[in-house]
């Protein structure tokens, strides 16, 4: 058997005296788009002041669908139309709701105290 030797040079610096720059490029396989699908289905079904939560719930679909033909741009475009749409049709609906409660509270004792005060005058017809 024969023994090959190898020489090994030693390097030393750089023969340039230009500073090394390098490129650093960050490629994301899997880009996350949210939909929105789940929060406006909610405000579909709970929440559909105006229909702002169904139009929400369509937008969010449409974006579901060009995230699946690969198209983020028009998939971020729809997604933040259904996020603003679904907040504005939560916040209508938190603010109409509560003052819907709070308008049949005040009826329902005005009507109460009505019946109470003709109670006492001896009209009552119950």
């Amino acid at each position: 058997m024969i023994k090959e030797e190898h020489e090994v040079s030693v390097l030393g610096a750089p023969q340039s005296s230009a500073p090394m720059t390098t490129t650093v490029i960050n490629i994301h396989s899997d880009t996350s788009v949210p939909d929105h699908i789940v929060w406006s289905l909610f405000n579909t079904l709970f929440m559909n002041w105006c229909c702002l939560g169904f139009v929400a719930f369509a937008y969010s679909v449409k974006s579901r669908d060009r995230k699946m033909v690969g198209d983020v741009t028009g998939a971020q475009s729809y997604a933040s139309t259904a996020k603003c749409l679904n907040i504005w049709a939560l916040v209508l609906g938190l603010f109409l709701s509560t003052g819907f409660i709070v308008l049949m509270g005040f009826t329902c004792l005005t009507l109460y105290q009505i019946i109470v005060k003709a109670m006492q005058d001896g009209r009552g017809y119950f």
